[in-house]
């Protein structure tokens, strides 16, 4: 068993990390840092872990722990890792947006490995640190990544994607709250996303116009990106098909997407669609899970030569 600490336990990605550490085959909940709960049982926080075996939130660290998560907000990461030092072997993933531009990525003595499998599992499986994809990055570039590794991105790409409540995090903002976001729609950040600059870097700097909405439910992201294509909609989606084919979390559907299909799932679902001589790609994940926690701990079991999608077979609540 591989002893893992959470930093940061109390937010929506850290309760979904505490979760899927505890239920994992191969990993033991070492401890879950907090500075504003130290002592206080985890489901004083989240409620459905009353009656799991875990330890209370801590101020301290174990440094000799196999694996550190970092569920801290962003910009924190760097201050953390400035204040705190961890053992030669132990393994990082960052879950902020602290080192996922190249720029970023060489840090002490680490170098964070951008985590997205699909892209680049191979060097997944030899780093030591990883910084994972934002939530809207993750959907956005499965929908474009066989288009832009086959050469196909020829022109602008737009995308409108809408996120559910959790994408705010725990803390209530004017947008919020259940008031505002009941019954109410919104885009924010239009074209100016801080998740852009990861998702040009995967997918070659490619003209992207993205507007990012505010959806009036609690998880998931559906993505709509669409862009000239010089082909049938038979060869796009065997292009799709052949891309997906060895990636068990990411699959192309016949059928038109829904949200409910993968939230609560690591999975992503793309579906694809033609006019005229535009291509619209659909893309659908969880964004606590495929967009945060569960691709952590997809990241996670490639670098420790595991099976990819060990303690990550989670059911979708389909009704």
């Amino acid at each position: 068993m591989k002893k893992v600490g959470i930093i940061g336990g109390s937010g929506y990605t850290g309760g979904e990390l505490i979760r899927l550490v505890l239920h994992h085959p191969a990993l033991a909940l070492d401890f879950v840092y907090s500075t504003t709960r130290p002592g206080t049982p985890l489901h004083h926080t989240h409620a459905d872990l009353l009656g799991a075996e875990a330890p209370n939130f801590t101020s301290d660290i174990n440094p000799e722990v196999d694996v550190v998560f970092l569920c801290v907000g962003h910009g924190k990461s760097v201050t953390f890792l400035d204040q705190n030092q961890f053992s030669e072997k132990t393994i990082l993933i960052d879950l902020s947006n602290d080192f996922r531009l190249s720029a970023d990525a060489q840090y002490q003595k680490y170098n964070f490995v951008y985590g997205l499998p699909e892209n680049q599992k191979e060097e997944i499986e030899n780093a030591n640190a990883i910084a994972n994809p934002g939530c809207f990055a993750t959907a956005i570039q499965l929908a474009l990544l066989p288009l832009a590794k086959n050469g196909k991105i020829t022109a602008p790409i737009h995308v409108n994607a809408t996120t559910g409540s959790t994408g705010a995090g725990v803390g209530l903002s004017s947008t919020g709250h259940f008031s505002w976001r009941n019954n109410n729609f919104s885009w924010y950040k239009p074209f100016t996303h801080q998740h852009l600059g990861e998702i040009e870097e995967t997918l070659g700097n490619p003209k992207l116009y993205f507007l990012p909405q505010r959806g009036n439910f609690t998880r998931g992201i559906f993505a709509s990106c669409y862009t000239p294509f010089d082909g049938s909609l038979k060869d796009a989606e065997a292009m799709y098909k052949d891309f997906y084919n060895s990636h068990p979390f990411t699959h192309v559907s016949d059928k038109e997407l829904t949200l409910k299909q993968v939230v609560n799932t690591n999975h992503c679902a793309l579906h694809l669609h033609q006019y005229e001589d535009q291509l619209l790609v659909t893309s659908v994940i969880d964004n606590l899970l495929k967009g945060a926690s569960g691709q952590a701990i997809q990241n996670l079991n490639l670098m420790m030569g595991w099976e990819e999608d060990l303690g990550l077979q989670l059911k979708a609540s389909v009704f």
